[in-house]
């Protein structure tokens, strides 16, 4: 089953953010990520409101974990540690 990535962020340091998303757009690309939503328009209905959301698709859950887990994304998260608020969970899909 596929996996998805469901990320909602406040950036507070655009530059440390621009380098984690530059950093990791490789670990992105090794794992088959493909946005299907990333940025854009959204409206906060319930919880903590943080204006960037994002979902990233993978072929599969373990693929997911494990580009999340890769080398090449833990190296461009040190940029994001400072750069914001996040949360990150990543979800199995539904059949």
């Amino acid at each position: 089953m596929k996996g998805y990535w469901i990320a909602n962020v406040r950036v507070t340091d655009q530059v440390s953010y621009d380098k984690y998303i530059a950093g990791s757009k490789p670990a992105f690309e090794k794992y088959g990520a493909r946005a299907l939503a990333r940025g854009g328009r959204y409206t906060q209905f319930e919880g903590e409101d943080r204006p960037r959301n994002v979902v990233l698709e993978f072929a599969s859950y373990e693929d997911a974990v494990n580009c999340y887990n890769s080398p090449e994304y833990q190296a461009a998260r040190k940029h994001r540690e400072n750069a914001g608020i996040a949360s990150i969970v990543i979800v199995e899909g539904a059949e």
